[in-house]
């Protein structure tokens, strides 16, 4: 896992990590390496030798990387194996509770009449949350300013304190602010609704396009075999399968995805061109 104990990436990975200990008799060790957005973990395993002893449970920063990052070491493209999408989580819009939008179409009106003057919290720059940002403005021709933050638990608190005006979230971490009124929800990132708060529309249904969550993925380096591949791919599905382990991710707002290798490579691909379009318009660099 490329990020620090705690965070997303690291629950997946031990989560795997365990099922896949019990199921193949073998000893999986869960070891985060950090760094540099997840890069260092990362390449860590792209140059691992392909004997499928060393995998890589990652988030969708993978894939904005590729752009944000004007050289890198390695190719995620080419020196990695997709092996599945593990789950789909959403982000959620959400604004404080002194801004008088109750819907998406009612901030961007707000944004409209005050270009400029709206910021919205980010957890640092080119970072989904950036990104999301960056797709509602291109998406409804609107102003606003992001705030960027050092990470996610620094730009709640600049959210709940009045801080600044809305920011694109995770629902995890947002549903107990949301129940005690110190945030509004608005809409889901995700294609679609998002199953622990199903009442919020999905934005890409009224600004088409704005489509971005965090998922989580597998990865091998490039050049395993196949035989090794459609293994651990098998054992993921099984996995995700088990009712405890879709009760638990369900629980936390991620949906279980387990796509094949092909789908989640072609997935990838079109992750990749569409944070690299929405970075170069906007002429993100990484910090």
């Amino acid at each position: 896992m490329p990020f620090s104990p705690g965070g997303g990436a690291d629950i997946m990975g031990r989560l795997f990590a365990k099922r896949f200990t019990e199921s193949l008799g073998q000893t999986f060790v869960a070891e985060n390496r950090a760094g540099a957005g997840g890069l260092i973990g990362a390449e860590i395993v792209a140059r691992s030798a392909p004997d499928g002893y060393n995998i890589l449970v990652t988030t969708a920063s993978l894939s904005v990387n590729v752009s944000l990052h004007k050289k890198l070491a390695f190719d995620p493209v080419r020196d990695l194996a997709p092996v599945s999408q593990l789950t789909s989580v959403p982000l959620l819009l959400a604004v404080h509770p002194s801004v008088p939008a109750r819907s998406p179409q009612e901030l961007v009106a707000l944004a409209k009449k005050r270009p400029g003057s709206m910021n919205a919290a980010t957890n640092g720059a080119g970072t989904t949350s950036h990104l999301a940002v960056e797709m509602l403005k291109q998406a409804a021709g609107i102003e606003v300013t992001p705030t960027h933050a050092r990470g996610g638990g620094p730009a709640l608190i600049a959210m709940l304190a009045g801080e600044t005006d809305f920011r694109f979230t995770s629902v995890l971490t947002s549903i107990p602010h949301i129940r005690n009124g110190k945030m509004r929800p608005l809409a889901v990132t995700t294609a679609k609704r998002s199953s622990i708060l199903p009442e919020l529309p999905t934005l890409a249904s009224i600004y088409p396009g704005v489509e971005c969550d965090q998922w989580y993925a597998m990865f091998l380096p490039a050049g395993t075999s196949r035989d090794i591949l459609a293994r651990l791919h098998g054992e993921t599905v099984t996995a995700l399968a088990l009712p405890e382990v879709r009760d638990y991710l369900i629980k936390d707002g991620a949906e279980p995805v387990g796509s094949t290798p092909g789908e989640f490579a072609a997935f990838f691909r079109r992750e990749v061109a569409k944070y690299a379009k929405i970075i170069a318009i906007a002429n993100i660099q990484a910090d």
